[in-house]
């Protein structure tokens, strides 16, 4: 069964001048891959893993150029032009997204980026966006644990911090007491459950939870230290990107761990940085 705008491994089935057939089914019949898409060498009955969508004509095609998402997918895009119906965004392939103006929670303009849910339009069966995130979001029961690990998207800023997807199913908030590092809309990163409220909404933070980040944290840094010849040039002085940058944690954490693992003996705290203690 094809699935539109998603990966597809297909057959080829036959070669012509401008490109090869792939084998679409008896719902799709033969699918283009146009010739600037065909690997060289390219045989019949090789199997492809291709790219299937739209072409500017509404006809199905295929490409082995990525794009930037896929249906399913949330992506930071750029737009690119306006038109009647809606605006378009650069998704990476030779024909733009279209974010129609009934999918916009305020109206784009170009040049702007802005984070894209990419979907199947029921109605008309294309390949659209939308920045109306609620209506494909929080559909099923949140079923995670307080301190479990999830993969999220900053997808906007609030006044209390940073609105996440979770694994592209939830809703997320991150305050902004929680937050280190450069956030944006767009970036993906890991972080953890730290509280499911009782009307639904969920919590995160961008380290485990109490004296599980500082054993983590702890082992992180003695590792380094033993990879890097025993120093590192950060110590409680250092600037908090600074040590984000090097440990992917925040200043608070930092200090307290470090100080543990000197009350230990095992590490010696410089004004320049931090050392192996080799006693």
């Amino acid at each position: 069964m094809i699935r539109i705008g998603q990966y597809n491994t297909l057959e080829v089935v036959k070669l012509v001048d401008f490109g090869v057939f792939l084998d679409g089914g008896d719902d799709f019949g033969n699918i283009l891959l146009p010739k600037a898409s065909v690997p060289a060498g390219t045989q019949l009955g090789d199997q492809l893993e291709v790219f299937v969508y739209f072409d500017s004509e509404d006809e199905i095609i295929a490409t082995t150029k990525q794009p930037y998402a896929v249906v399913g997918d949330f992506a930071l895009l750029r737009v690119v032009g306006i038109c009647g119906v809606g605006a378009f965004v650069d998704w990476g392939l030779e024909k733009d997204l279209l974010v129609p103006f009934s999918e916009q929670r305020r109206r784009l303009e170009e040049g702007q980026d802005i984070m894209v849910r990419v979907y199947t339009d029921k109605a008309s069966g294309r390949i659209v966006g939308s920045t109306k995130f609620n209506r494909f979001l929080d559909k099923t029961p949140a079923e995670y644990k307080v301190g479990e690990e999830v993969q999220v998207q900053i997808a906007e800023t609030s006044e209390l911090g940073y609105k996440a997807v979770i694994e592209d199913k939830h809703w997320g908030l991150l305050f902004k007491t929680e937050s280190f590092g450069k956030l944006f809309p767009g970036k993906k990163l890991k972080a953890y459950i730290k509280e499911i409220r009782p009307d639904g909404k969920i919590n995160l933070s961008l380290q485990k939870a109490g004296k599980a980040k500082v054993d983590d944290l702890a082992d992180k840094i003695l590792t380094t230290l033993e990879r890097k010849g025993g120093f590192v040039p950060l110590s409680d002085k250092s600037s908090p990107d600074a040590i984000f940058k090097e440990f992917r944690t925040s200043k608070a954490t930092f200090k307290k761990t470090i100080g543990g693992l000197y009350k230990k003996g095992l590490i010696i705290i410089d004004k320049d940085g931090i050392r192996l203690n080799d006693n």
